[in-house]
C-alpha cells in the first residue's frame, strides 16, 4: 500500500503520493497554505485518480478527454510526463520525467492503484503559540 506524504515547505505545505517501496510517482500540483487545504488535494486525487480518463497529447490529432483526466505530454527536455487534473480542470498531481512512454503509462496506473487506499500522513509541524 501506497501513502500520502505532507511536508511543510518555507511557503506552505505540499505533498507527494509514494508506493509501496517508497518510490514517489506523483507530487501535488500546488504549494498549500494549510495542512488542510493540501489533505483536500490529496482526497481529490484519491477521488479523482481511479475515474480519471488518459488523453495523450503526445500523439497527434488526440481526442480531448473530459475532466477528471491524466494528460501525458512531453516536456522541454523531450521525457514523457503525466498531470490529473480534477473535474474543475486544475492540476492536483505530476509526474517526475519518464524516457519511455510505456513508463509514464505504468506511473499513471500506479496512481490510480496506489491512491484508492492509501493512508494520508500528516506533517509533524510545532503548533504555533
Amino acid at each position: 500500500m501506497g501513502k500520502f506524504v505532507i511536508k511543510a515547505t518555507n511557503t506552505g505545505f505540499t505533498f507527494s503520493l509514494k508506493a509501496a517501496n517508497g518510490e514517489i510517482i506523483a507530487i501535488g500540483g500546488e504549494v498549500y497554505s494549510s495542512v488542510d487545504s493540501c489533505k483536500n488535494g490529496c482526497e481529490s486525487v484519491i477521488t479523482n485518480a481511479p475515474i480519471a480518463n488518459l488523453e495523450d497529447q503526445t500523439v497527434e490529432g488526440y481526442e480531448e478527454q473530459t475532466h477528471p483526466k491524466f494528460e501525458i505530454y512531453k516536456d522541454k527536455a523531450g521525457e514523457f510526463r503525466f498531470r490529473l487534473k480534477a473535474s474543475n480542470g486544475q492540476i492536483i498531481a505530476a509526474s517526475e520525467g519518464y524516457v519511455k512512454k510505456d513508463s509514464c503509462k505504468n506511473g499513471i496506473e500506479s496512481v490510480r492503484k496506489n491512491a484508492a487506499d492509501s493512508p494520508i500522513i500528516l506533517p509533524e509541524v510545532e503548533p504555533a503559540e
